[in-house]
């Protein structure tokens, strides 16, 4: 049978294959990025009211945009936005001493919000794997 005659399958009806070791490491590296520019974020967007909350959100723009466009897939970005969200998730939950760290102010509600949109936005438009072979339609 000639390669011709082979069905040929969706890259989506492949099957999902693990990580390699590396691509795995700069995963979690990535991750750990977001995590720390989420926790930096909380903490600079209510010193410096509205430059602040731009700041911290064009940095995690500008992470998950540039993780995902070095890498060259959706993964890139993926990480280091659910980093972003874990940690600022964690962030606003307060302590039994009371002590909490975003206010119930516009500025705290606009830096989760806006994070989110913006993770979802960078996360959405990231380069995706294109499968190899000359049947697939999505490189023409």
């Amino acid at each position: 049978m000639s390669s011709r005659d082979e069905p040929t399958t969706s890259a989506l009806a492949q099957p999902l294959r693990v990580p390699s070791l590396g691509r795995a490491a700069l995963y979690l590296g990535l991750f750990v990025l977001g995590a720390v520019v989420g926790a930096a974020g909380a903490l600079t967007q209510p010193a410096w009211f509205p430059g602040g909350l731009l700041l911290a959100l064009a940095a995690e723009a500008g992470l998950c945009v540039g993780a995902g466009r070095a890498v060259g897939r959706r993964g890139g970005a993926v990480a280091p936005a659910v980093g972003w969200a874990l940690a600022v998730v964690l962030l606003t939950t307060s302590r039994p001493e009371g002590d909490f760290l975003f206010a119930a102010g516009s500025g705290s509600y606009l830096f989760l919000l806006g994070g989110i949109a913006v993770a979802v936005i960078c996360a959405t438009l990231a380069p995706v794997r294109q499968p190899d072979g000359g049947s697939v339609r999505l490189r023409k």
